[in-house]
């Protein structure tokens, strides 16, 4: 089942269901209790927003063994988290500011995140996936400047529009191997499959949840393929007018085009 979020020709926004090309509002709780309601909408006639406004959206670096190569980095031996604020969230196919600040070496990352639909605490792995509601696209816009600059990464990831997800969450699917693609302006520039991931989805869950609850709508960026634009030869850079899109199997794809603050 595909539950989107999204704005309804009459300037209202609601969560609903996505099939047959069409959009079927629902009432009540996508995390709890919920039902649909009324009519449909074509698909083309609303405008996707991102699918959950998250408490705290979570992150994990250097979660693919070829992507902590390619950074020089050894590879971590529990999982490595920051934290994005949540006013950086965007929604698919909205532009992403690249800010005047910090405009030289703003870079892609292409994430399968992961929706919890209730709260987890001291969960052990089988029972992990259980918490989940779904899976959905994650961009984890980064500027490198700030990123090494700062002494920790959370300004860096942080700046305003620099959290796109969606295009929806996809509730049936097993997240142990599926292909993620990076796509800089149409060129494939990151692509792995998530059976490549050190630490996986339910042990994400569990490690996490024995330090912290992780609260219902909570989002969890699950890492980048090896491809980043620092790494290349010369290095790749976002710049206005560049479009990157995040494709997962099974889920779609989520677009994002840049612009100069």
């Amino acid at each position: 089942m595909r539950i989107a979020r999204a704005k309804l020709p009459d300037g209202s926004i609601t969560h609903g269901c996505l099939r047959d090309e069409s959009f079927f509002p629902i009432t009540g709780d996508i995390l709890r209790q919920w039902k649909e309601i009324g009519n449909s909408f074509p698909a083309a006639q609303v405008k996707l927003l991102a699918p959950v406004e998250p408490p705290n959206i979570l992150c994990i670096g250097r979660n693919y063994k070829a992507h902590a190569e390619e950074g020089g980095a050894d590879l971590p031996e529990k999982p490595l988290l920051f934290i994005k604020a949540t006013s950086c969230l965007a929604n698919p196919e909205d532009p992403v500011v690249i800010p005047a600040v910090a405009p030289k070496r703003v870079d892609y990352e292409a994430e399968l995140v992961v929706v919890l639909k209730k709260a987890a605490r001291h969960v052990s792995e089988t029972e992990a996936l259980q918490h989940v509601l779904g899976y959905t696209c994650g961009h984890d816009v980064s500027a490198r400047d700030c990123q090494n600059g700062d002494g920790q990464w959370a300004r860096g990831k942080s700046f305003d529009t620099f959290g796109p997800i969606g295009p929806w969450i996809e509730t049936d699917l097993d997240p142990s191997d599926i292909r993620i693609t990076g796509r800089l302006n149409g060129k494939v520039m990151q692509q792995a499959r998530t059976s490549l991931l050190i630490f996986s989805v339910p042990y994400l869950i569990s490690y996490l949840s024995r330090s912290m609850t992780l609260l219902p709508g909570t989002v969890l960026f699950t890492g980048t393929p090896a491809g980043c634009g620092f790494a290349q030869e010369p290095p790749v850079w976002l710049q206005p007018g560049d479009t990157y899109e995040v494709e997962i199997e099974g889920i779609g794809t989520l677009r994002n085009s840049f612009v100069k603050e």
